[in-house]
């Protein structure tokens, strides 16, 4: 009953409410909002801002996890469950701090920028945390903890009886994972993906303390809507929160949809 509950107050009844609110202004019922959203160049450039930083994100962080992950497995079990315990910790380091953070690391007056100035490298002298590539940065640092303990436990459906068998058999360990180990995996590794896409596409905190206004982000555009610099629009807003979660929503159904295709190929 108190989950019942909880789930009731803050799940289902705000949901209900956005969703009521996004189909009505001071006359009534109206598709005006939806109208606005789908005309506005504006709001669609940061539903393909928010697409592309999630998917480009979830993707890097899944090709460096999957590499990280392979070489936690050669490592004993005390140690694993270490970086574990790190990777949980790093995973909740988010949000305002992990902003401020990179701030002090990669800003303007920061550690690593006066180090790169002083020394000469030039190489980071076009780099701009309060760019695109800033932000991709940050995505990336917060996906990658998630991503890990997300795939460690698929790695244990790959039994050593199929490495020595496949191995018996005259396949060498490239073979061994392009035939066998990444189609078992390739499910969980779908699923990770678009729990990553959704992770990146809801974020908010780190891209507002990061760029305020100046980078345009559907949880950002939201967020000005609710606060409003002159003022507020609220059922726009939840026009915008609606279509945001059709979109997840069918990132997430694609990714089922994918799962069960490749089983049923397996």
């Amino acid at each position: 009953m108190p989950f019942v509950v909880l789930l009731l107050l803050f799940f289902i009844v705000p949901l209900l409410y956005m969703v009521i609110s996004s189909f009505s202004n001071s006359g009534g019922f109206t598709f005006v909002q939806y109208k606005t959203v789908f005309t506005n160049s504006y709001i669609l450039q940061g539903f393909k801002n928010s697409i592309t930083l999630s998917a480009v994100s979830a993707v890097v962080a899944l090709v460096v996890t999957l590499f990280a992950v392979y070489a936690m497995m050669r490592f004993s079990e005390p140690v694993r469950e270490r970086i574990l315990v790190i990777s949980n910790l790093t995973s909740n380091f988010s949000g305002v701090p992990l902003a401020f953070a990179f701030i002090i690391l990669l800003g303007n007056s920061g550690l690593f920028t006066l180090l790169f100035e002083k020394w000469g490298i030039d190489s980071f002298s076009s780099f701009s945390l309060y760019s695109w590539s800033g932000l991709l940065l940050i995505y990336i640092y917060f996906q990658l903890p998630l991503s890990l303990m997300l795939l460690y436990p698929i790695y244990y459906g790959i039994q050593q009886q199929w490495k020595e068998a496949a191995a018996l058999l005259g396949a060498s360990p490239f073979q061994f994972w392009r035939k066998i180990g990444i189609p078992i995996m390739l499910p969980g590794i779908v699923g990770t993906f678009s729990i990553l896409f959704a992770n990146a596409m809801g974020a908010y905190a780190s891209a507002y303390a990061l760029t305020s206004s100046s980078y345009n982000l559907v949880a950002i555009r939201i967020g000005a809507l609710l606060t409003g610099d002159i003022f507020a629009q609220p059922e726009l807003a939840s026009a915008i929160a609606v279509l945001l979660g059709v979109t997840m929503i069918t990132a997430m159904l694609l990714s089922e949809w994918s799962i069960k295709k490749t089983r049923r190929n397996l």
